[in-house]
C-alpha cells in the first residue's frame, strides 16, 4: 500500500469494524462468511494490508451494506 493511501485505508477499515460490530458479528464470523483468515480480516480493519476490490465487496454483501458506505470517510 502506498504511504500516501494509508489514511483511506485505515478509515474503510474502521468502517468495516463499524458495520461488522453494528451487525453483531465477530473477526472470525465474518472471515468465514467471506472466506479469509481472521487473521487477515483483522488486518483489513487495522490497515496492515492493501485489500482487494473482489474482497471489499464480498465484505459489503456479507454485512449487507452498500460499498458506498464503507467509503464515506468522515476526514
Amino acid at each position: 500500500m502506498r504511504k500516501e493511501q494509508s489514511q483511506k485505508y485505515k478509515y474503510l477499515g474502521l468502517n468495516i469494524a463499524y458495520y461488522r460490530k453494528e451487525r453483531g458479528l465477530s473477526q472470525s464470523r465474518l472471515a468465514e462468511r467471506i472466506n479469509v483468515s481472521r487473521t487477515h480480516m483483522s488486518r483489513i480493519e487495522t490497515a496492515d494490508c492493501a485489500v482487494s476490490l473482489d474482497v471489499v465487496f464480498a465484505i459489503c454483501d456479507a454485512l449487507e451494506v452498500p460499498p458506498e458506505k464503507l467509503f464515506a470517510f468522515r476526514m
